[in-house]
């Protein structure tokens, strides 16, 4: 998260219809799965080192709050930095052999490993981040960012003194091309001459490559920067430059205290926790879960005392909209980067339209990567 996880999408959706693939997945049978054997054993598989801010951190937080509300009742092992492909299957059927009944795989590339895993163990239960594919006893789960990336998007509208935003994103998948359309729809909200412009560094996480992505932006003329990768140098090079920033997955605050505006942020503790109780209560069923800031599972990181209270208040009641269903990110009328109509007022994109985004918004800036 993505994010590292959705390395292996690039090739995917180049051959495969992703509405098709993403939102039209039918829900596998339930198979019947008795109460654990206490302690429960759970396996976390991550793509990279949990550090102190970003994708992995997030996940890191809900596997401590497992571990605090559970205590006793649960044996949690985590392995860190594992790459995606045979040494990810090689980590998931380490856990599966060694008796951990519940596995969270938090990394897209980790889905075709996983699922020859739990082929293998039909008794055991994995859950996969970001994924698409389920089985009888595989359930998949992601978030909305795109619902927190709109809000970020009014707050640099606002607080951008040159109109123009830069965006440091890592791959164009759509997960990553709702985000920037999300980010520019909020921009436009309040200033409709906004622009966002988009350099891809293609890497979710390479820390020099984003350095560079975002100097190269500020000096293009934006003046708030934020990003789809996993790091925190755009972060850290805004407060090099005196530009404002807004991070990603986590708060990145103390990487920027003069820079960073706010985070959109990524909460999977309640999932986690509601997961581990389905398990050890012998109730859980695959699913396949997309949840928003109404569900706890995105959000925003504190507003630097700079952004004015008006503005505060503004994201405030956006924020609430949403929740409420008053205000989709996504709502008509909407036009794409050439100006053609792609939803009338009154409509909304549909889920599986969102998840097979393959074009800019008005404002953005570029060209879409072939």
């Amino acid at each position: 998260m993505f994010s590292p996880r959705r390395r292996q999408l690039l090739q995917f959706a180049a051959a495969t219809p992703l509405a098709a693939a993403f939102a039209s997945v039918p829900r596998p049978a339930r198979a019947a799965f008795p109460k654990p054997e206490l302690p429960l054993k759970v396996g976390y598989v991550y793509v990279s080192p949990i550090g102190d801010a970003g994708w992995t951190y997030q996940h890191d937080l809900g596997r401590k709050a497992v571990e605090a509300s559970f205590g006793d009742k649960v044996m949690i092992k985590v392995i860190e930095s594992v790459s995606e492909g045979a040494d990810a299957e090689r980590v998931i059927r380490e856990f599966a052999s060694s008796g951990y009944g519940l596995v969270f795989a938090t990394s897209f590339g980790y889905m075709n490993p996983l699922l020859r895993v739990a082929k293998q163990f039909p008794k055991g239960i994995f859950e996969h981040a970001t994924g698409y594919r389920q089985a009888p006893n595989v359930g998949i789960y992601a978030a909305r960012y795109y619902e927190a990336r709109y809000l970020t998007g009014i707050l640099a509208g606002r607080m951008s003194k040159s109109g123009v935003a830069g965006y440091v994103a890592a791959f164009p998948i759509p997960e990553v091309v709702m985000g920037i359309n999300a980010f520019m729809l909020g921009m436009k909200s309040v200033n409709p001459q906004a622009q966002v412009k988009v350099i891809w560094v293609n890497a979710w996480f390479d820390p020099g490559k984003e350095r560079e992505a975002a100097a190269t932006l500020v000096a293009q003329g934006a003046d708030v920067l934020t990003q789809h990768t996993d790091s925190t140098a755009v972060v850290q090079t805004a407060e090099d430059k005196g530009a404002y920033a807004i991070g990603y997955h986590s708060d990145m605050s103390k990487y920027g205290p003069k820079a960073h505006l706010s985070a959109a942020t990524h909460h999977w503790e309640g999932y986690y926790r509601r997961v581990v109780q389905q398990v050890l209560d012998g109730s859980w069923a695959p699913d396949n879960v997309w949840g928003g800031i109404k569900d706890g599972m995105v959000g925003l990181a504190p507003l630097h005392p700079a952004v004015p209270a008006e503005v505060g208040a503004l994201v405030a009641t956006k924020k609430q909209d949403i929740i409420d269903g008053r205000l989709l990110p996504f709502q008509g009328p909407l036009f794409d980067q050439a100006g053609r109509q792609v939803i009338g007022a009154g409509a909304k994109l549909a889920d599986d339209e969102l998840l097979k985004m393959n074009y800019y918004v008005e404002g953005v800036v570029g060209q879409m990567p072939k």
